[in-house]
């Protein structure tokens, strides 16, 4: 037989709960059910001392719940005990569509897993392409010192840019070009930026004349 009860915002209506759970730890059954939910839902504030079996079961539930629905509370406060009875036998109805304590289903845990992944998909970084780049870069003439020519290009660091393998490559007249590869990531390192802006600037500039890519290649 259904448990009835009429006017929990007021003294009266707690006395009844207070009898009814007389000898009992929830509202039906051993374990923590949907009628709870509803009663506790009716019942706008903690019951006072003179009510020792509501307020143990309300501060029951009052756990369970808030070990359901974790996050901090920032407050609720309710309106006179006329206004706020109606709210809670709405929130009461609307229960019988929301089991707080079910078992998750397989189709709940796909949909959680799904939800995941394509967090995880959005917010995964996407990585960048690389490419493999070839240099010829000139000396001014054939007294240009090629050892600090090449320490000075070596000596530019950027994010995203790896110097590679290099050699001396015979021009004529006795002059000879600083031939060299680097590996660059796309999004980071724009090659025409690197010589224009650092290549044949000063400090490279005492040594560097000019510049030339032989060859790029997507990695």
């Amino acid at each position: 037989m259904a448990a009835v009860f009429t006017d929990l915002h007021t003294e009266s209506g707690l006395k009844s709960l207070e009898g009814y759970l007389s000898g009992k730890t929830y509202i039906s059954g051993d374990v923590v059910s949907k009628d709870d939910v509803k009663v506790f839902g009716a019942v706008p504030t903690k019951p006072g001392s003179e009510f020792p079996n509501a307020s143990r079961w309300y501060e029951s539930i009052s756990a369970a719940l808030a070990s359901r629905f974790p996050g901090k509370a920032v407050g609720v406060k309710f309106g006179a005990a006329g206004a706020a009875a109606e709210p809670a036998k709405e929130a009461a109805d609307d229960d019988d569509d929301l089991d707080l304590f079910g078992d998750e289903t397989e189709e709940d845990k796909k949909a959680a897993a799904e939800r995941e992944a394509a967090k995880a998909s959005s917010s995964k970084k996407k990585e960048s392409g690389k490419s493999s780049v070839l240099m010829d870069i000139k000396p001014w003439d054939d007294e240009t010192d090629m050892k600090k020519l090449e320490e000075s290009v070596r000596a530019v660091q950027m994010e995203g840019l790896l110097w590679g393998a290099s050699k001396l490559v015979p021009v004529g007249y006795g002059i000879k070009k600083l031939q060299i590869m680097m590996t660059i990531v796309d999004d980071l390192v724009s090659v025409d930026t690197l010589i224009e802006e650092r290549l044949t600037v000063e400090p490279c500039s005492e040594y560097v004349q000019s510049c030339d890519i032989v060859a790029f290649n997507k990695i």
